[in-house]
């Protein structure tokens, strides 16, 4: 398959940018193959220090399951998602902020976007592996880490609704103003990454462009074993 960058860069961008502002959530189709998940899921195990800590949810009233945070320096595989993903969803951030009346604007390169977050201090990585098992779920919740928030990130599915797990489905929730909140589920396939906002998007309404608060989580887990990848764009503190 082609590197990482290549892949990233000829996704259907405008396609996405468009799905992102008509429902918040944007597929990508497979990203990964069958082999890269594989062996991504398979680091969770990992004992040689590869991750910074490890989460159990429950104890902190998440929901159910485990995710681990890696340390730096991060995977290859990881290192070269972050950073593939970062140039175009940058541009889309800019032009939400933009609509938002936001003065913010975020770098090009991924590099100079991390030098701010470390410059106030947040200087742990945040890309994770998620891991369920029957009966475990995902609150929702919304992935802040520090002042600096950057606004959408991606979640890549590594094993195969097919044959691994049923249930475990991605949901995402957007509270817009004086309305009822709007519920989107959305299906993945093995390898393929769903983009979302971490915690707002802007919304065109009938006055004008509004914001909406999003939140993300995973429905309970009937069978099976589902793990994923979490590829957040800004470091925690």
């Amino acid at each position: 398959m082609p590197d990482i960058a290549t892949r990233l860069a000829d996704l259907d961008w405008t396609r996405i940018a468009a799905d992102l502002d008509r429902w918040g959530a944007a597929t990508t189709g497979p990203l990964l193959s069958a082999g890269e998940c594989r062996a991504l899921a398979g680091l969770y195990d990992d004992g040689d220090g590869r991750f910074r800590s490890t989460v159990v949810m429950a104890r902190h009233g998440f929901g159910s399951g485990e995710y681990r945070y890696f340390a730096y320096p991060l995977p290859d595989v990881v290192a070269d998602l972050r950073a593939g993903f970062y140039p175009p969803l940058a541009a889309i951030a800019n032009t939400w902020a933009r609509r938002l009346d936001d003065p913010r604007r975020h770098p090009e390169r991924l590099e100079d976007w991390l030098a701010q977050c470390h410059a106030a201090g947040q200087t742990r990585p945040t890309p994770l592996l998620l891991k369920y098992g029957p009966g475990d779920y995902n609150c929702l919740h919304q992935d802040l880490y520090g002042e600096h928030v950057f606004p959408l990130q991606a979640a890549i599915l590594l094993s195969d609704p097919a044959t691994d797990f049923t249930g475990g489905e991605f949901v995402l929730t957007e509270q817009r103003p004086r309305m009822q909140s709007r519920a989107e589920v959305v299906s993945l396939r093995q390898g393929e990454a769903v983009i979302f906002p971490v915690n707002r998007r802007p919304v065109e309404g009938g006055r004008g462009i509004y914001r909406t608060a999003m939140r993300h989580g995973v429905s309970r887990l009937r069978s099976g074993e589902r793990y994923t990848l979490g590829v957040i764009l800004h470091d925690a503190g």
